[in-house]
């Protein structure tokens, strides 16, 4: 929290404002803006985000959002957490675990909630990382924390934990050069040599037995 979020949350306190969270209603006014916060990022992206600008969009003012998350940083790991949240839900809706499907097949229905609206966002997030790691690690950190259960439940049954683990860092990887790549190449479809060759490595990984 900055120095000046921190005051503005002193006044607060001053004010005799206390958090309602953990309430029923607290909770409900907090999530209703934590979502209009989360539309604006995935139509916007990262780029100058601030706790002014998260307040334009959720149609309130910054003290306001102090009053229900600790500063800028809380606010936008909070709303990466729930973007995140999403996509994997939605990546889940399209592959059918009880369809005996390979890996590949189940990585491939993913790619195109991948791409869709929000994906800047995290491309934003590596580049912030790189940026400014002290600051920044975290985000990318949550996304791999997030990311691993759900590559690793698509992976087959039979497969130990050990070695889910090994391929989903393996899939994680490749998914996120290729999402890079997709924005410096312009062309969203530009990953598909690579995919090809990931889909034989993942191939060739399900015909070795366990």
């Amino acid at each position: 929290m900055s120095a000046a979020e921190a005051a503005d949350r002193d006044s607060l306190r001053q004010a005799g404002y206390r958090r309602s969270a953990g309430t029923p209603r607290g909770e409900a006014r907090r999530q209703e803006l934590l979502d209009r916060v989360v539309a604006d990022l995935a139509v916007n992206g990262l780029v100058d985000f601030s706790l002014r600008r998260a307040a334009r969009a959720a149609g309130t003012t910054h003290k306001v959002l102090l009053y229900h998350f600790d500063g800028a940083d809380d606010l936008l790991r909070q709303a990466m957490v729930l973007l995140r949240e999403r996509r994997i839900a939605d990546s889940l809706a399209r592959v059918n675990l009880a369809q005996p499907q390979s890996l590949a097949t189940r990585v491939r229905a993913i790619w195109p909630v991948l791409v869709s609206e929000g994906a800047q966002v995290y491309n934003q997030a590596v580049g912030l990382m790189m940026y400014d790691p002290e600051r920044y690690a975290g985000l990318a950190q949550g996304g791999t924390q997030q990311y691993m259960p759900w590559l690793m439940s698509i992976c087959p049954p039979g497969w130990s934990e050990q070695r889910k683990h090994e391929v989903s860092e393996m899939i994680l990887a490749a998914l996120r050069g290729f999402l890079i790549d997709s924005v410096a190449n312009g062309n969203a479809e530009a990953f598909e040599a690579g995919f090809e060759a990931l889909a034989r490595a993942l191939d060739r990984e399900e015909a070795v037995p366990e």
